[in-house]
């Protein structure tokens, strides 16, 4: 009894961490393998080490969140051709897996190797300036950036501390997209927006690109407007108002319709071959004719 009471607990757990999205992901067409980890609370001297180790305040929603669980992670894949295709990923990293995206330069490397602070610029993000008026995060010691989340190699969902003084503990947070080409975009200014965000998008490939002035890929927006359509032409009117250029409109009354089959219209045989052809008949009618006498 007592452990059908934790399941049943912890599945109320689950439901409300997810707000229902399990139930909705299942009931959608194509939709297989929706599966949902379950990880155990993390512990307050987890935090603590945390916060001690690399001189930040956890923001309150965020602490919250790891005290409920260790991390998240939802997956859900399509049915096609008789295979299920790994589709959406919803991931939050563990308390153990927030790492600084800055690694310490090691002992063994060479002394001019080159390194992320070089790319670093003093002019503000002209690209999500639009969107945010903040200045971009820096790779150098004004900001310290941990990973929550590596959108399976087409970025890095971060919790950025911007302004920082070496020594000093930073308390302001925000979080911030890193795509491919390390330009920074901002996201949201704190860690629950930003979940509803990533459970409103379904954790769809490359949603965060959305958020960038040159959005996602033309695959992406071909799932996006499949599985997210209310979402996503909003999205492309913010963006672009002719931002659906891209997109392949398939009419299915005319792509699935049967084609009338043209008659192919016979070839003409040459004259001379005609000629020829009666000429040897008429010989073989006069042979018949003379075998009959």
């Amino acid at each position: 009894m007592e452990e059908t009471k934790e399941s049943l607990s912890f599945k109320g757990v689950a439901e409300r961490l997810t707000i229902g999205i399990t139930r909705i992901l299942e009931n959608m067409p194509g939709v297989v393998d929706v599966r949902f980890v379950e990880r155990e609370p993390a512990e307050k001297r987890t935090l603590l080490s945390w916060e001690q180790k690399n001189t930040c305040i956890l923001p309150e929603d965020l602490r919250d969140f790891y005290l409920t669980t260790d991390g998240f992670t939802l997956t859900w894949g399509v049915q096609l051709d008789n295979e299920c295709v790994s589709l959406g990923c919803m991931m939050v990293n563990s308390v153990a897996r927030l790492c600084p995206l800055l690694q310490p330069v090691s002992l063994f490397s060479l002394p001019n190797a080159p390194s992320l602070a070089d790319l670093d610029w003093e002019e503000n993000s002209t690209e999500s300036g639009k969107r945010h008026a903040s200045a971009a995060p820096h790779f150098d010691s004004r900001s310290r950036i941990f990973e929550l989340d590596s959108c399976g190699g087409n970025g890095k969902v971060c919790l950025v501390y911007k302004s920082c003084t070496p020594g000093v503990v930073a308390q302001q947070s925000e979080i911030w997209f890193l795509d491919r080409s390390l330009c920074w975009h901002f996201l949201t200014a704190t860690f629950t927006s930003y979940y509803r965000l990533m459970i409103t998008h379904l954790g769809l490939p490359e949603w965060q690109y959305a958020f960038t002035p040159y959005g996602p890929s033309p695959q992406a927006k071909q799932w996006a407007s499949l599985y997210q359509p209310l979402i996503f032409s909003s999205e492309l009117s913010l963006a672009d108002p002719a931002g659906d250029s891209y997109l392949n409109k398939l009419d299915p009354t005319k792509a699935f319709k049967g084609k009338a089959k043209v008659p192919v219209p016979k070839k003409k045989q040459p004259a001379q071959c005609s000629l020829g052809s009666t000429g040897k008949s008429q010989g073989s009618t006069g042979r018949h004719i003379g075998v009959k006498r």
